[in-house]
């Protein structure tokens, strides 16, 4: 040990040593050996070693008297050439690992990396290897020999950063062992926290290098986080604007946050760049057939010089023989199999394209399934806006931004929403003033609208017989609108027309079965014309779409009544919507279930739990079903009508008809009892 300590370089200090050092392979020219960003902070106490451009340092290490290793000697190891980063490749399959300027996928062209410099950093699990591959002259392996130069380590374990744990200093190099923890996250475990900490020195580098961030990009979209992913792409395209690459990841990340017409911008930037980029062509055309661009994505599937990719090719022909049929079906108003060549498009291929899903909508509206329509026009506004230049292509014959707005003024007006139907057809009319469809419907859409609000003003007048005339002109510009047809048998109702009433409400309702406004009036028509059965019958219907409507009820009620009196049966005493009655002795009893009709008896006591939670529905089903009588008898009250109907168990329902029992059911479920209910009214 003393032939150490009478070295004089060892009596040097450190900060001396390494000043000395520096020095020595400081260049004339100061400025470009300068280090290009300053120190990074990772969010620990590890302090990075600085990079060179030109050079590659490592800087001396020596260690006190007091340490508890044997000493070790100081030496200068000659740089050794630095490994590149691999550019070949995409990550998982989708994003490219490439470097900036050159051609994918195409012999004869060499890939160029824009890295010209290796940080001498080493990160806990990181699967990058240190660019200095040779450890300086003189250090000691775990072995206890001696390296000389060139002599690479014959470890295959890891060498990690450590973080001041354990008999290691911060900054301290750990050749092999256990793997340092960062914040309590085994680094070599999954590789999370050494990716963590790579975006953070690269976010907090004054200059972090582009092919950096592009692979910590990478390496966030493999793990999901396509969010940070697209944050790294952005500030690599930041700082090298002219890489296809960096543009073809970002469009990649895009795609994964279904951000599609973002994407396609991004695909064609990087086509700008590298027209050669068929990697870029490829994506680009599968997302435009994705969006229903079948001729946009011909020119890219079919690459020159390329041979197309076979599933695309027969995504390709399978989409635009579906979009030719379904045009050829629209000419001759075929509206059912263009519905069905509609959803095969979407199905093989163009499961993005905003205006299949129109289509849908119209040929929905066109075979009267207004619901559909209206569901397939929200869909359209749940889908992504289209880019400009997709605007600006046809369907149909007509433009596509002209088309969406083409057929969301039909449904506008097949619902009755005139004023947003004007609307709609006027845009349609401004981007495609030539069209002749478009002419067509803008014209019709004006005339209903007016005739519609002169047939409105006309009816508020009492002006029925000439409302009905404006009703019928609007009608003859729109034959199916079932709005037109509604307010036109309003005015047959008011004449004393019921049976052109019924007739325009039966129209109606095969165009909108749904339309409760339409089944309202003929109801109400076939009751004015004594027809009991067709009157129950609407009102049955009425009484399932609006179960707390109480005119309705009370109008089943009176029809119910007035049915029974037409066959003769006695009919007195029966009164409309009556509150569940109290039971207070036998003979109260036995005198209610003897009225005309069904009888509901809630058998019940006050402390039972189950009996307290039936209890409100059956006053709400007395309001629903006034024809029934309902009842409710507590045992405990009125032990008399328990013995006499043998009643045990609560909560227990029976259902009387002229005093008769015809059904008995023991702690019914809700809907159960509504159901028995509506079976035994009348």
């Amino acid at each position: 040990m003393s032939h150490l300590n009478n070295n004089p370089v060892s009596n040097l200090g450190l900060d001396e040593m390494s000043d000395r050092f520096r020095d020595s392979l400081t260049t004339s020219d100061k400025n470009d050996n300068k280090p290009d960003f300053r120190e990074l902070d990772l969010g620990s106490p590890v302090s990075p070693l600085r990079n060179r451009h030109r050079a590659l340092i490592n800087t001396t290490t020596t260690t006190s008297s007091s340490s508890s290793s044997s000493g070790s000697v100081s030496g200068r190891n000659a740089p050794s050439q630095p490994q590149r980063k691999s550019d070949s490749g995409e990550l998982s399959g989708i994003l490219d690992s490439g470097g900036g300027g050159s051609s994918r996928g195409l012999k004869g062209h060499a890939r160029s990396s824009s890295a010209n410099s290796y940080p001498l950093i080493y990160s806990g699990g990181s699967s990058a290897t240190s660019p200095l591959n040779v450890p300086p002259t003189g250090n000691i392996c775990p072995s206890g020999r001696i390296l000389k130069t060139g002599m690479a380590s014959r470890s295959s374990k890891p060498d990690v950063l450590g973080t001041g744990s354990g008999n290691y200093g911060h900054g301290s190099i750990i050749r092999g062992g256990a793997s340092p923890k960062l914040g309590g996250i085994d680094c070599a475990a999954d590789g999370i926290a050494a990716n963590s900490m790579k975006k953070k020195k690269l976010l907090t580098s004054s200059a972090p290098d582009p092919d950096e961030l592009k692979e910590a990009g990478n390496q966030q979209y493999k793990h999901g986080h396509l969010i940070e992913a697209l944050g790294l792409y952005d500030q690599a395209i930041s700082m090298s604007p002219g890489n296809a690459t960096y543009r073809f990841n970002k469009a990649v990340a895009l795609m994964g946050l279904n951000r599609l017409v973002a994407a396609v911008k991004e695909f064609e930037e990087a086509i700008k760049l590298d027209s050669t980029y068929v990697k870029a062509h490829y994506r680009l055309g599968s997302l435009l057939l994705r969006l229903g661009q079948i001729e946009s994505a011909r020119k890219h599937i079919c690459f020159p010089g390329q041979k197309p990719e076979e599933t695309e090719m027969k995504k390709l022909q399978a989409v635009e023989m579906h979009l030719n049929k379904c045009n050829d079906a629209r000419k001759v108003s075929d509206w059912k199999t263009a519905l069905k060549e509609c959803e095969s498009a979407i199905a093989v291929g163009a499961d993005s394209c905003s205006l299949l899903y129109a289509c849908k909508a119209e040929a929905f509206l066109n075979l009267h399934l207004l619901d559909d329509a209206n569901l397939n026009l929200a869909n359209i506004s749940n889908l992504e806006p289209m880019s400009a230049s997709s605007l600006r292509s046809k369907i149909f014959g007509m433009l596509a931004e002209s088309y969406l707005h083409f057929v969301r003024a039909q449904i506008e007006m097949a619902f009755g929403r005139f004023e947003n139907a004007v609307k709609e057809a006027e845009k349609a009319g401004q981007i495609d003033p030539k069209n002749i469809e478009v002419s067509v419907l803008l014209t019709n859409v004006r005339l209903v609208s007016r005739a519609r609000i002169r047939g409105n003003n006309l009816f508020k007048s009492e002006r029925f017989t000439e409302a009905c005339s404006a009703y019928g002109e609007g009608l003859r510009h729109d034959p199916s609108n079932s709005i037109l047809y509604c307010n036109r048998a309003a005015c047959w109702y008011k004449l004393g027309m019921w049976e052109r009433s019924i007739d325009d409400c039966n129209q109606a309702l095969s165009i909108q079965p749904n339309y409760t406004k339409a089944l309202l009036r003929k109801a109400a028509s076939n009751t004015k014309l004594e027809r009991w059965v067709e009157a129950i019958r609407d009102y049955e219907v009425l009484r399932r779409e609006l179960p707390d409507d109480s005119e309705v009820a009370e109008s089943l009620f009176h029809a119910q009544v007035a049915f029974k009196k037409s066959r003769g049966e006695e009919v007195h005493n029966l009164k409309f919507g009556g509150e569940v009655e109290v039971v207070t002795s036998l003979e109260h009893f036995k005198a209610s279930i003897s009225l005309p009709g069904a009888s509901v008896v809630h058998f019940k006591t006050e402390t039972n739990k189950n009996c307290r939670q039936i209890a409100p529905f059956l006053d709400t089903l007395s309001g629903r079903y006034p024809s029934i009588n309902f009842l409710k008898v507590d045992i405990e009250d009125t032990p008399a009508v328990a013995v006499s109907e043998n009643v045990s168990i609560v909560p227990t329902v029976k259902i009387y008809r002229n005093g008769s029992r015809v059904k008995e059911i023991i702690s019914p479920s809700q809907e159960f009892l509504e159901s028995s209910v509506r079976h035994y009214s009348f």
